[in-house]
């Protein structure tokens, strides 16, 4: 399927960081993924999908844990990246290339779909959730894990947007918590855990060079941090420390199930 300009733009990007998102890189942490997971009773061995899954930590977790792992990313150099970490883990997983709002397997294939820090690239959110739920198989979870902006709060979404933009200019949109819960109901969808925990940001200039920004944008984004008004300084904990300028991004971590049958079948 041909990609659109949002997903263009987003390929075009990681085909030329991916070297960025390898080994040291703050994904690398898998914590957050485990924290999602906990709890979860999702069988060992079970078939697992993570989207959008950049250098792979996702699933090099996931692979290390038991399950049948298929990774999947828009593009290709991203995707060498995850056969080589594999490799030099001694992990096994396929990898996959394409959108995460067109997913080419079949209905029902897996039990848990996984996607980490990526939905803020996606041209349709509300598509990648509903082919997520798609292609999982009744009882499987759905774990999503992403910046977001609070509800309700539209001068803190503006600001972070147009940072997030000037950094990488395949940012596409940070969505609130209530909204990804709305978009797992339309997609029959049982949201079970969201929460949203802040994460320390310790160096403008290391997250500029995470996406190479240019100097011209890096400059708009200091103005952005100087004129910054008291509340969004107070949201998302602008400070310097040491010489750095630090902040606190909010993260959302969500997790929901397919129902094991819908609402009205009977058992026959």
């Amino acid at each position: 399927m041909p990609l659109d300009s949002i997903q263009h733009a987003a390929q075009e990007q990681f085909q030329k960081q991916s070297h960025r998102y390898a080994k040291g890189h703050i994904l690398e942490d898998t914590h957050d993924l485990a924290a999602a997971l906990e709890g979860l009773p999702i069988p060992v061995g079970a078939q697992a999908l993570d989207i959008a899954t950049g250098a792979g930590h996702a699933a090099f977790h996931l692979a290390r844990e038991g399950y049948r792992v298929t990774a999947s990313d828009l593009t290709p150099a991203m995707l060498q990246r995850v056969r080589e970490g594999a490799g030099e883990r001694g992990l096994s997983l396929e990898t996959r290339e394409h959108s995460a709002e067109a997913l080419p397997y079949p209905d029902g294939a897996f039990q848990l779909v996984t996607c980490r820090v990526a939905p803020h690239h996606f041209s349709s959110p509300s598509s990648f959730v509903r082919e997520s739920a798609r292609v999982l198989a009744p009882g499987g979870w759905f774990v999503v894990i992403d910046g977001t902006v609070p509800d309700d709060d539209p001068e803190a979404e503006a600001w972070l947007h147009q940072v997030e933009k000037l950094r990488d200019p395949s940012h596409n949109r940070l969505i609130p918590p209530r909204e990804w819960r709305a978009m797992c109901e339309a997609a029959g969808l049982r949201v079970e855990k969201l929460q949203v925990a802040y994460r320390k940001q310790p160096d403008l200039e290391w997250y500029f060079g995470a996406a190479n920004t240019s100097p011209e944008n890096r400059a708009a984004v200091l103005m952005l941090i100087a004129n910054a008004s008291e509340s969004i300084r107070a949201e998302y904990r602008v400070a310097e420390e040491e010489g750095k300028i630090v902040w606190w991004w909010p993260m959302l971590s969500l997790a929901a199930q397919k129902p094991a049958r819908s609402a009205g079948a009977q058992i026959l």
